[in-house]
This record gives structure tokens, C-alpha cells and sequence, in this order.
């Protein structure tokens, strides 16, 4: 680990930490109130991929649509507007559209092989946006003189990572710059977070051969064919199984690489010096 003790962390110079965690449970928090301290760079790893490896999916996913309408279409033609998405920290829905739902068209669907082509694009941007960690982290101190620096990882960091792997690419090198910690939920915490992502759905993504079970799963206990799925009602049951997943895998990865903190302790930080005391006790623990 980056710092192999709480007196490290207390006395280093630069503070550096990677958030990870199901989505729902404070990472964006936590980074919002850092930044706002002025002294952290909040590097947000779905922001990157929605800017620099997805982006141009995303435009041309609202050309497509736009050219269906004869007015628009003779405007893009023509150069004559500009159609991009407009992603921030805090909103990252166009990201969450163009990923999609499978299941029926007429409810806002996407067929399942196109849904599982984009759920590989997003793994690919995924594991690039990651290890973009180091650069961003270094370029935070060099350029802009940031002393502390907090990366934002996507809920499914998890899903690209192995924490079992010593040699993992991923985190072997980006756990040497930053210090990972996870955002453990309490009981009960997953209707909560289900209900938060269906108001405000995140970006998504299933490992594919847990997707295809999953899908598959779906289509036979429900006794549907693929074009008589509601995306809506899938993806929801989809996230579900997905939470279940993913809990022993982020204990892997804090067990391993880094550190444990309760949302339940997150939520009532409002300081740096009440995040950087919680960190510490985490390194005592």
C-alpha cells in the first residue's frame, strides 16, 4: 500500500486516495467536499470515460437519432449545428443513455447484442480511464500545484479489476499512486441504493459472461422472448444480482490493496480533517 500505516498517512505531505464502492454510497460526496477544500483535484473516472473514450459513441448515438427528423438532418449534413453531450461530475445521463437497456424497442430498449457490444466498449474505456489515475495525479501536482488528490471510480471498477492477482494490471500499478479505500454499505442499504438508481440511473457494467447468465436467467424465469423484455423492469432485477456480485470482490480488493470505511461514517463528514481522521482509523484498524 502507499502508506503501510496510519503515522504515514498522517505525515504525508501529499494525501492520495482512490474511492471505490457501489455507486450511492458517497465517493462523489466525499470528493465534492475534498475539492471544495481547495487543496484536492477530484479526478472522476466516469467523467473520463464519457469524455475521452466515449464521447464520440455517445455524439454519434444522438446524430443517429437526430437524423430520423428530415429538419435535423438536413442541418447536420450541412455542418450547420453541433451535436454533443454535455457530461459533468454530478450528471452523467448521457453516458447511462447511450449503454442503454435491453429488451423491447417501443419501451426505450436496445437489442441484447448491441447492448453487449457497448457494455465491451465501456470495459475497454473502463480499464483505460483507471490507469489514467497516475497521469491525472501527476499532472494535479506538477501543473496545477494540487498537494492531495482523490480519484472517483466508477461502481464497477470491481467488474475490471482481479483483487486476488498480485500481478493485476490495474491496480498493481495505480495502487502504487493512490491509496484505495473502499465505501462499505450497511444492512439494508440495497433497497436504498436500487431506488437511487432507478431515479438517477449511473452508468452500468456487467461483467459479460454474469450478463449473458443473467439475461438468459431472465428470459427463462419470466417467460419471455428477448424483443418482450421492459428494459426498465430487467435492468432494475439486473442491478440487484449485480450488488450481490460485487460485495465479496470489493472486500477482496480493500482486504488486498487498501482499506475499509462505513458509508454510515461517510455520511457525516464534512471536513477534510474529519475524512483524513477516518482514513487514519482505517489504517489502524
Amino acid at each position: 500500500m502507499l502508506y503501510k500505516s496510519a503515522d504515514d498517512w498522517d505525515n504525508a505531505p501529499h494525501k492520495r486516495v482512490m474511492l471505490f464502492g457501489m455507486s450511492g454510497l458517497g465517493k462523489t460526496y466525499l470528493s465534492e467536499i475534498l475539492r471544495a477544500n481547495g487543496n484536492w483535484f477530484h479526478y472522476s473516472v466516469d467523467y473520463r470515460i464519457g469524455t475521452r473514450y466515449m464521447g464520440e459513441h455517445i455524439a454519434d448515438n444522438f446524430k443517429r437519432e437526430a437524423m430520423k427528423v428530415p429538419f435535423l438532418a438536413e442541418l447536420l449534413r450541412s455542418d450547420a449545428i453541433y451535436i454533443g453531450a454535455n457530461l459533468r461530475f454530478s450528471d452523467l445521463s448521457a453516458l447511462s443513455t447511450y449503454l442503454g437497456k435491453p429488451g423491447d424497442i417501443s419501451k426505450g430498449g436496445i437489442e441484447f447484442p448491441e447492448f453487449l457490444r457497448r457494455q465491451r466498449l465501456h470495459r475497454a474505456a473502463e480499464i483505460s480511464a483507471m490507469k489514467d489515475t497516475v497521469y491525472f495525479q501527476e499532472r494535479a501536482q506538477q501543473i496545477y500545484n494540487y498537494q492531495n488528490f482523490i480519484c472517483d471510480t466508477s461502481g464497477s471498477v470491481v467488474e475490471v479489476v482481479d483483487a486476488a492477482d498480485d500481478n493485476d494490471p490495474v491496480l498493481s500499478y495505480v495502487s502504487q499512486h493512490v491509496l484505495p479505500v473502499w465505501i462499505e454499505g450497511g444492512a439494508g442499504h440495497n433497497d436504498e441504493l436500487v431506488r437511487r438508481f432507478q431515479a438517477n440511473p449511473k452508468p452500468i457494467y456487467y461483467p459479460e459472461n454474469f450478463l449473458i447468465e443473467c439475461w438468459e436467467r431472465y428470459l427463462d424465469t419470466h417467460a419471455l422472448r428477448p424483443e418482450q423484455v421492459d428494459p426498465d423492469a430487467f435492468i432494475v432485477w439486473g442491478y440487484r444480482q449485480l450488488m450481490e456480485h460485487r460485495l465479496p470482490r470489493y472486500r477482496k480488493i480493500a482486504q488486498n490493496w487498501g482499506v475499509t470505511i462505513q458509508s454510515e461514517d461517510v455520511s457525516n463528514i464534512r471536513t477534510e480533517q474529519e475524512f483524513n481522521a477516518l482514513v487514519s482509523r482505517a489504517l489502524r484498524a
